[in-house]
């Protein structure tokens, strides 16, 4: 290929949701992805039979990532885990008050905790997650939630929901928004793990006349005033006006190799706070504690659940489990990580080393670029680049409210219609009048 109306940069998630939107649309699409394999961080690994993905994962079928995959027809085999199970509160395990029988026999609250977590959550439910407060999680739970063990509970659901920790930053009212959808909205657990997702979403390309091509690096975005061509690591040359990085910020300025530093990018990188795990994934023969399937750490930022309870990850009927720690701000010590999530591992399962086929640790995994916080000026990054004709940016980072894959696959159908009223602009006859 030497011409194409479009190139899409990076073969995820928000990549492949941006090329078949394209595709819709009749736009002549190449899709480049710099490594062997398909999918980015919704990539899933096989290990001895067992199937990883990598990260914690959340499809909720109230977002805008499962509205997309229905509106193009995939198929998503799997299931949906019971929310039922245990709180993690002092080194013991109590249940998780997350109904009004579990919540009135509950050990875990007095009994005035008890009904002001029952008005809270009734309340947190009718919230207007548009009309919050531009403040910090943290200045409006402590403002707004007197009694600390109630505040340690709505902290808990919102790491679950959120997948951070970083409460002196994160902005409530998309907090609020993501909490509301989980209990709103449950999450769907994928057979065959999100790779399953990618193999469709690629399919779709190619039959919508995507050129999907691999091992094809990027080295250099050329532009002047508007973008121009593609250099590749390879010595080829694509001429393109029109590209939607699903790179970060940060990767697409070294894809500029001019003065990037007047750009937006420049800007969006900068201020971005990644979202940060650390993750234990478990293949065993079977859990030592039948039943024990779900688990929420309140004075831990862990959380535990048996992905095989609602999704087949294997061939042979093994158990697939996943752990995580959430990373709060800064480099957490991936030593210490692992011997939490393992203790917590043996405290809800006692022997399961045992029971060990394949084990994935991944200590400081990215589970999203950004997300909207205080320190950002922009509160809505992107999709256009402003400075440079053509170049659109999408990605779990470019959120204007939504979270997770959410983010990544309202970002990408940002970037389609911005490119699309831009060129339909472009296109307009011009008059002249006497």
């Amino acid at each position: 290929m030497r011409k194409v109306d479009t190139a899409v940069i990076g073969g995820g998630m928000a990549g492949f949701l941006a090329a078949v939107e394209l595709s819709k649309a009749n736009k002549s699409v190449v899709l480049l992805e710099k490594s062997g394999q398909f999918g980015g961080r919704a990539m899933t690994v096989n290990k001895k039979g067992a199937l990883f993905n990598l990260g914690g994962h959340a499809l909720y079928r109230g977002g805008e990532a499962y509205a997309m995959l229905q509106e193009f027809g995939v198929k998503l085999d799997g299931g949906v885990p019971l929310a039922a199970g245990s709180a993690i509160w002092r080194d013991s395990l109590v249940p998780l008050p997350g109904d009004p029988l579990t919540l009135l026999t509950s050990k875990l609250l007095s009994l005035p905790e008890k009904f002001a977590f029952g008005r809270f959550m009734i309340r947190l439910g009718r919230l207007n997650a548009a009309a919050m407060p531009a403040v910090s999680l943290r200045v409006w739970a402590e403002s707004e939630i007197r009694l600390p063990m109630v505040r340690h509970l709505f902290y808990a659901l919102c790491r679950t929901a959120t997948y951070s920790r970083d409460i002196d930053y994160q902005l409530t009212g998309p907090v609020i928004q993501q909490i509301q959808r989980s209990l709103k909205s449950s999450v769907l657990y994928i057979d065959g793990g999100w790779q399953s997702i990618i193999h469709a979403l690629r399919g779709l390309a190619e039959a919508g006349g995507v050129t999907v091509l691999n091992h094809q690096h990027v080295r250099e975005i050329e532009y002047d005033n508007r973008v121009r061509k593609l250099r590749m690591e390879c010595g080829d040359t694509l001429e393109v006006d029109k590209v939607i990085s699903t790179l970060s910020p940060a990767e697409t300025i070294k894809l500029l190799r001019g003065d990037a530093e007047h750009t937006a990018l420049h800007r969006w990188a900068a201020q971005a706070r990644p979202i940060t795990a650390a993750c234990l994934d478990l293949c065993l023969r079977k859990l030592p504690v039948a039943g024990r399937h779900f688990a929420i750490g309140i004075d831990q930022p862990v959380f535990f659940t048996n992905h095989s309870r609602a999704a087949k990850l294997s061939g042979d009927g093994s158990v697939v489990v996943h752990l995580i720690k959430y990373n709060g701000p800064g480099r957490s010590d991936s030593a210490l990580d692992r011997a939490l999530l393992e203790d917590t591992m043996s405290q809800l399962h006692p022997g399961w080393q045992k029971e060990v086929v394949a084990e994935q640790y991944l200590p400081h995994i990215t589970v999203a670029g950004d997300h909207m916080h205080t320190g950002r000026t922009d509160l809505r990054p992107g999709p256009a680049v402003p400075e440079i004709g053509g170049l659109y940016a999408a990605g779990d980072w470019a959120s204007h409210g939504e979270m997770l894959v959410d983010a990544a696959a309202a970002s990408a159908r940002r970037a389609v219609q911005q490119l699309l009223r831009e060129e339909s602009h472009e296109q307009e006859p011009e008059y002249s009048y006497r």
